[in-house]
Parts: C-alpha cells; sequence; structure tokens
C-alpha cells in the first residue's frame, strides 16, 4: 500500500506491440495504489465500431488525449498517482506525458518494456487468442508496420527512466 506521504507521479510506458506494457501497467497501478487509465479500454469502450485502420486509430487516440489531460491533471495535482497505459512508443507521444507530468508539478517514470520482435510476436498470438477486453486482432504484418514507427527513448528526452 502506498504511504500518505508519497508524492503523486506519473507512469507511462514504451515499448513494441505485445512487449507486456499492459500486464506491467495493472501490476504498478496495484502496487503503488494508482489510477489505472488503459487507452486500449477507453477507446475500444468509446468507439468500438469506429477503429479499423492504424490512422483511425491514430484519429481517434489524439481525440483521447485531448479529452483526458485536463483529468489527468488534475488528479495527479489533488495527490493521486497515474499510471498510464497508452503508447510511448515516438519522440512525441512521450512529449506528451513529459507535458502532463510538467503541468501537474510531478515526477514521472518512462517504463521502457524492451523484448525482441521475435518475443513480441509469440505473444501477440497469445493474446489474439485469449483477446482481453480493450485489445484488437493484431496480425503479425500489422506488428510490423507499427513496429516500424517505434523510437527508443534515448537519454537527452530527460526521461526518468525504468528498463523492463
Amino acid at each position: 500500500m502506498k504511504s500518505q506521504e508519497t508524492p503523486p507521479s506519473l507512469h507511462f510506458f514504451c515499448g513494441k506491440v505485445a512487449a507486456g506494457k499492459s500486464t506491467l501497467a495493472l501490476e504498478l497501478a496495484e502496487s503503488e495504489s494508482a489510477v489505472l487509465i488503459s487507452e486500449d479500454l477507453w477507446l475500444t469502450r468509446l468507439f468500438p465500431e469506429e477503429i479499423n485502420t492504424f490512422e483511425q486509430y491514430l484519429t481517434l487516440s489524439a481525440r483521447l488525449k485531448r479529452i483526458l489531460k485536463s483529468h489527468v491533471t488534475e488528479l495527479l495535482k489533488t495527490g493521486t498517482s497515474v499510471v498510464m497505459d497508452f503508447p510511448g512508443n515516438t519522440r512525441s507521444q512521450r512529449a506528451w506525458f513529459k507535458s502532463l507530468a510538467r503541468d501537474a508539478e510531478v515526477d514521472h517514470c518512462l517504463h521502457y518494456v524492451e523484448k525482441t520482435n521475435a518475443e513480441c510476436l509469440v505473444q501477440l498470438k497469445k493474446r489474439n487468442k485469449e483477446r482481453p477486453e480493450g485489445s484488437k486482432f493484431t496480425s503479425p504484418e500489422e506488428f510490423m508496420m507499427v513496429t516500424g514507427y517505434f523510437e527508443p527513448p534515448k537519454g537527452e528526452e530527460g526521461f526518468t527512466l525504468r528498463h523492463h
């Protein structure tokens, strides 16, 4: 259980599709007594039939971030730690998380879940079979296309970084 004296912090993730980010986010939220906000769940519940292409995902993800920005900032300002199960897989995605922490004046931690493509593809096959709530079927071809956009975090981005 998190101590009342522990200052709030923002946790977010970087890692390829099916690297284990959502599993880690759930575990972290429980261990930190933090609010977990899952992009996959929000998008699935808000737009159940509207995401059929990567471009549609990008559009609706941006809309969701605009909606959640002030909510997350207020949670952090009131002393509640937040675990954002959203991808921080590009510099621009990570910059958004940094702006949340800066606006709320709280510490942050970027959790980098580093896995090989082969490891992710094995996990992807399992996830496609089990289909946990919020997950969409992702083909190996879609995995490779999305992975093409992946940018590992670099030191000059200035994040508090934790490798997993």
